[in-house]
């Protein structure tokens, strides 16, 4: 790929899953840069790089970490499922599954998505009060400490904020599958650019997104981008 499409495809990728866009809004904001893309072809780009730069953003979490579970209902063609999710101590998104159930056989599943591939078990893992956490955890991690109680998992219930908005911009999801290709990318690229700015003064949090966009352009490629004028 040439510096040139992948700074276009980097920044296309990155417009529809930073802001509520539609893909020809996003054909209409590069068109005032002077760069012809399709909205079609947006939409192969986010299809196709959306994961791939989504898995390099997000960051996990070491040995002894703590993760919390959460899920909360999304609309899919016009039914009611559950996206699952859970989140680091940090708050940073590690993996999300769209289910239409609520159940313990939905929770098992979730845990065990998450826990694959690693080398250790969380030491803590926090949720609701929903049971199905409880019967999950004993099947999947029964050493794992538990625990569940009012106040303890504004983290997670926090996260889902930014996919509520993104919901409602996109007037629900029309398949499980779309909604979980999009949900997977969305949230490892957008809680990138959201840092906890209420703790931060302007000067640096200007700071802190230079940063982030560095990462981003190391990451889809785009570092070698001529400036703008």
């Amino acid at each position: 790929m040439t510096s040139e499409f992948r700074l276009n495809n980097a920044h296309c990728v990155w417009l529809y899953h930073r802001f509520p866009l539609s893909f020809r809004e996003v054909e209409e904001l590069m068109l005032e840069r002077g760069v012809i893309v399709s909205h079609e072809t947006v939409r192969r780009w986010c299809a196709k790089f959306g994961q791939i730069y989504a898995n390099e953003l997000r960051r996990r979490p070491g040995p002894g970490a703590t993760r919390h579970l959460d899920e909360v209902f999304i609309t899919v063609n016009g039914e009611r499922h559950y996206l699952w999710r859970a989140v680091d101590q940090h708050g940073n998104v590690l993996d999300i599954l769209v289910q239409p159930k609520r159940d313990t056989h939905a929770a098992i599943r979730f845990l065990r998505r998450l826990l694959k591939g690693l080398e250790y078990v969380p030491r803590v893992v926090v949720t609701d009060r929903l049971r199905s956490y409880r019967a999950a955890r004993r099947e999947v991690v029964p050493s794992v400490e538990h625990r569940s109680h009012m106040g303890l998992n504004n983290r997670a219930e926090n996260s889902h904020q930014p996919t509520r908005q993104r919901e409602r911009a996109m007037k629900g999801f029309r398949s499980a599958g779309g909604a979980q290709r999009f949900l997977a990318a969305f949230s490892g690229i957008s809680p990138h650019f959201r840092p906890r700015r209420h703790p931060m003064a302007a000067p640096d949090h200007r700071t802190e997104m230079t940063t982030r966009f560095a990462i981003r352009d190391q990451v889809t490629g785009a570092a070698g981008r001529p400036a703008e004028a």
